[in-house]
């Protein structure tokens, strides 16, 4: 085994065993000697070896309790201690091995003996530390691949949701933008102490992605509906509502085939239920109040407000000023009127996050 650079603390108080363990170790190892173990725990503040000799049996401070100190502290909890004592009794080398020691030494000690076992004890370090390493490195490499799928799932899922912006003639980042007034709304939430229980249980990373499928289901709408410039028909306008239920279909379709079940069922609700109203005139259900997904209710007016102050074939923009209005007009109507107050409270930050992506 190799041992340059090895450094071994020796503590005892009798200068005569200092003298012999110097003896015996110095051909192999670079060895401090100290005298007792609060000079130890002094200099381990400053410098750490590879291993330590400890002596059990000495004034002031015992080789238990300074194994206690050694091994509570994350610094040095790592150095193998290994005990020599006079003591031959299997009680105190259970003590002994008990507070952290790796071996238990007699005195007086044969020096090929002591050399084995430091020997012995170092490699087993040695090789504790690299597969520390080796796990490090792993967790590292499993992170990486983690964030690359991760990158990639979202390239994916944004590539989709522009797609169905491009063909529902809308420009301007629709998708970017009701994702950031979504993650406004959730992180004042829990600020304000409402719905605390359930946002808890909410991975909020995947809802923020999965809120980029909420209009999924426009794929399955004509383009003379969808591109249309002016106001639809009633008849049209019944067949634009079903895009909420062809979203809840085609992400439960997508279930069958995935394992990633928490992202879809966030994506599912937010499809079919971001066009519910709080006063039950909603589609495609009809649910009223409570009935609607706290997910639906909140996504609502964070999609009517960018609807609101963004420009359509069939309007123009409003203005935040007005856009904030109608919302509040709309209060206990089209909106959970809790949550309408909540979006009064982040108002100033949907206009610079809607003037930042125009």
């Amino acid at each position: 085994m190799e041992t340059e650079h090895k450094t071994i603390f020796l503590v005892d108080d009798d200068p005569t065993n200092l003298a012999v363990g110097s003896d015996a170790l110095e051909e192999h190892y670079d060895v401090l000697t100290l005298n007792s173990g609060l000079r130890l725990l002094k200099l381990l503040e400053s410098s750490l070896p590879d291993l330590i000799l400890l002596d059990v049996g000495m004034p002031e401070m015992d080789g238990y309790e300074v194994i206690k100190i050694i091994k509570s502290k994350p610094k040095t909890a790592h150095i193998p201690v290994i005990f020599l004592t006079a003591k031959s009794d299997g009680e105190s080398e259970l003590k002994g091995l008990s507070l952290g020691a790796v071996d238990y030494i007699i005195k007086p000690f044969s020096a090929p003996l002591l050399l084995k076992r430091i020997e012995l004890h170092l490699l087993v370090e040695s090789q504790k530390q690299e597969l520390i390493g080796f796990n490090n490195n792993l967790l590292d490499m499993v992170e990486a691949r983690t964030k690359t799928v991760v990158e990639l799932q979202n390239s994916i899922l944004k590539t989709m949701a522009e797609l169905v912006e491009f063909r529902d003639n809308i420009t301007g980042s629709h998708i970017e933008r009701t994702q950031a007034y979504l993650h406004a709304l959730l992180k004042q939430l829990p600020k304000s102490g409402l719905h605390r229980e359930e946002i808890s249980r909410w991975n909020i990373e995947l809802v923020l992605q999965s809120a980029q499928l909420h209009d999924i289901g426009k794929i399955a709408i004509k383009d003379s509906i969808l591109q249309k410039p002016g106001r639809l028909t009633d008849e049209e306008f019944e067949e634009i509502k079903t895009h909420t239920v062809f979203g809840e279909k085609i992400i439960e379709k997508i279930k069958e085939s995935t394992t990633d079940q928490a992202f879809l069922e966030y994506a599912g609700v937010l499809a079919v239920s971001h066009h519910e109203k709080w006063d039950g005139s909603g589609y495609p259900k009809g649910l009223a109040g409570d009935e609607i997904p706290l997910l639906g209710r909140i996504m609502a007016i964070a999609d009517v407000y960018d609807a609101l102050v963004s420009e359509r074939p069939y309007k123009k923009a409003f203005t935040h000023s007005e856009a904030v209005g109608i919302i509040m007009e709309g209060k206990g109507k089209h909106f959970d009127p809790v949550l309408a107050d909540l979006f009064m409270e982040v108002s100033d930050e949907f206009e610079k996050i809607a003037m930042q992506h125009n």
